[in-house]
């Protein structure tokens, strides 16, 4: 999708995606990541749902978000950086159940970035650093 579709369509107004804070890029970020994996995961072919939504949390849970940013941070440029040290950095109220206070802040570090890019526009860079991400985690195939 263009973003101008996007924005036309929801009748968006312009905003400065820096204006926000990590947690609500996030916020975003962790849908706009979270429907990637599931279309990756849809693309491998018919399957029980049940089936799918295994492979999807695989990918999307703390642990393979951490282990994607420690795959990808050199090939971030110095404002991604700076996005993702923001998320990685901000204090939530909550943790997820089944991850390390690491893996978790990093985590949220990448949802940030992808939020961040998302909001921005920048879906051909947020797309290719997830594609990068999949394929140094063997998961590209």
């Amino acid at each position: 999708m263009e973003e101008g579709m996007i924005r036309q369509a929801l009748k968006l107004r312009k905003v400065d995606a820096g204006s926000y804070s990590p947690l609500v890029l996030a916020y975003i970020g962790d849908a706009v990541y979270e429907v990637l994996i599931r279309t990756k995961v849809v693309n491998q072919g018919s399957m029980q749902v049940n089936k799918m939504h295994k492979r999807s949390a695989a990918l999307v849970k703390a642990q393979a978000q951490a282990n994607m940013v420690k795959l990808l941070m050199e090939d971030f440029s110095e404002e991604e950086t700076a996005v993702y040290k923001r998320g990685r950095n901000a204090k939530s109220a909550t943790m997820a159940k089944h991850a390390t206070m690491t893996d978790y802040r990093m985590a949220t570090g990448l949802e940030a970035l992808v939020g961040y890019l998302y909001l921005t526009g920048r879906y051909e860079r947020l797309l290719e650093l997830i594609r990068k991400g999949l394929e140094k985690m063997g998961e590209m195939s």
